[in-house]
């Protein structure tokens, strides 16, 4: 069934363990911390990642223990962008601490059969024509692991990534945030709070009781030299922009971050792989990174998966750096966007706030726009040919069906879905012409609901990842059929 191994145990590197399995692969994960960290480097689920975990069946074991905001915000305007109308069962961003995403990330990679190894530390690579080799240094001493396949989701630092020659390329820090897990005596009454003037940026939100994540940028602050801060720094930088320090006490953890943006020249190197903070480095504002990580992730497993068990196509592994790195590069420019916007203290630059604040309050179509991008719904990947279905590419919505199933439901064994809207016209003549012969999982059924966008579709293939593979309206059920039969041998079905 294949075999392979990450590099890192982390949010990204649990997920792609965990999408291997699914699919039978024999996977090893090979972590150096002894111990899951307990601190939060990331706290924010968005809307896409629910979906991906809801597309998997464990959405709920995360909404269960979050904090769910019907909003977020886009380089800390004072506007915030309303969640609350987009198109997906999951209209909020999720306030849930990495600590515990990590742990119920962990608990379904095992339940799957993933080997993870703690307190192993990956020191090096050696690529065979057919094989790779990571060479480990594990409590007992240092041991060859060999398999298909290696990716590493070691994180910006990625030790694999440099293992493998592979560059990263882009801009360096010009000037630093920082983060405290805090105490606070006196917190904002209305949390998350933020705020921005000319001494720079400052934003509060609850972690849990009594702790409060509080960060921000301090202008004056651009040497990439760093030893830490102590309370009385923090206090500063906190009633510098706040006028008051909110009786800021007893950190817990601390840490700090400059806006370099920076992207993998590329994300497969023969048979290494790289996904999520390996891939793309930058500064970690409006809560995505977690979340790109993810969704590699989630594009990356069933391609493997399949290419390892002899199902793909002719080049699907490739697709997903042609997929993936142009995500990562509209991830830099938001990213960077939203850095120029939180350092914009010039009479200009407020302007620029001011205009922008304004359009995300009273033009909902704007205010949508960004919370699409920022939340990852709106990723499309192109097509093969020019000609396809306008929905191919697409990702598809949690689309309802009149007999009462759901597509991210249909989607939980981690295959193709071909749903018939004919209501099964074309899942009987795939039958009468090759009786016996399995096409994969395919439904039967007509829309509950109306979509302008899937108005005069009749037949459509949603991949894995949820993204639609091929669409047809194709009038003629025999046509029709032949059609749906095509992109399914195209598929690997």
């Amino acid at each position: 069934m294949g075999s392979v191994i990450v590099i890192g145990g982390g949010p990204t590197g649990l997920w792609t363990a965990a999408e291997l399995r699914l699919r039978g692969v024999d996977v090893t994960v090979v972590e150096q911390l002894p111990e899951p960290s307990p601190y939060t480097k990331g706290f924010t689920i968005q809307p896409r990642t629910m979906e991906v975990w809801a597309s998997r069946g464990i959405a709920e074991r995360f909404v269960e223990q979050g904090r769910r905001i019907p909003s977020g915000h886009f380089g800390l305007l004072e506007q915030r962008m309303d969640f609350s109308g987009l198109d997906t069962p999951y209209p909020y961003t999720l306030m849930l601490p990495q600590p515990r995403v990590e742990q119920l990330l962990e608990e379904y990679a095992l339940q799957l059969g993933a080997d993870i190894r703690r307190g192993h530390t990956f020191t090096g690579l050696e690529e065979k024509p057919h094989s790779v080799v990571a060479h480990v240094r594990g409590p007992q001493g240092a041991y060859a692991l060999e398999a298909d396949f290696l990716v590493g989701c070691d994180g910006t630092r990625s030790a694999v990534r440099e293992g493998a020659g592979i560059g990263l390329s882009g801009t360096e820090s010009t000037w630093y945030g920082w983060l405290a897990d805090i105490a606070l005596d006196d917190p904002p009454e209305q949390v998350p709070y933020s705020h921005v003037n000319a001494r720079g940026t400052l934003m509060v939100v609850p972690m849990s009781p009594g702790v409060y994540r509080v960060g921000g940028l301090d202008l004056e602050d651009r040497s990439a030299e760093w030893d830490g801060y102590t309370v009385e720094e923090l206090s500063a930088k906190t009633a510098a922009v706040a006028g008051t320090d909110f009786g800021l006490r007893d950190p817990l953890w601390v840490s700090r971050s400059g806006n370099a943006a920076k992207l993998a020249d590329h994300y497969r190197k023969g048979r290494v792989l790289l996904a999520g903070d390996a891939a793309h480095r930058h500064l970690p504002a409006g809560g995505v990174g977690l979340n790109v990580g993810i969704q590699d992730a989630w594009n990356l497993g069933w391609k493997l998966a399949a290419t390892l068990q002899g199902r793909a196509p002719a080049g699907l592994l490739d697709t997903y750096e042609r997929e993936r790195r142009p995500v990562g590069v509209e991830l830099l420019e938001v990213t960077n966007a939203q850095s120029v916007l939180m350092t914009a203290w010039t009479p200009e630059g407020r302007d620029l706030r001011s205009v922008l604040g304004n359009a995300v309050a009273r033009q909902p179509a704007f205010s949508r726009y960004l919370a699409e991008t920022v939340s990852a719904l709106s990723v499309a990947y192109p097509p093969d040919t020019p000609d396809a279905h306008p929905l191919v590419g697409h990702r598809a919505p949690d689309l309802r069906f009149s007999q009462g199933a759901s597509l991210f439901a249909l989607l939980r064994p981690g295959q193709h879905v071909l749903l018939d809207l004919t209501g099964g016209k074309v899942a009987q003549s795939m039958e009468r012409a090759t009786p016996g012969r399995h096409f994969g999982v395919w439904y039967a059924d007509s829309l509950a609901e109306e979509r302008a966008d899937w108005k005069d579709v009749r037949a459509v293939l949603v991949r894995p990842d949820g993204h639609v593979a091929w669409a047809s309206g194709e009038t003629g059920d025999e046509r029709l059929a032949d059609a749906a039969a095509t992109a399914l041998a195209a598929a690997g079905r």
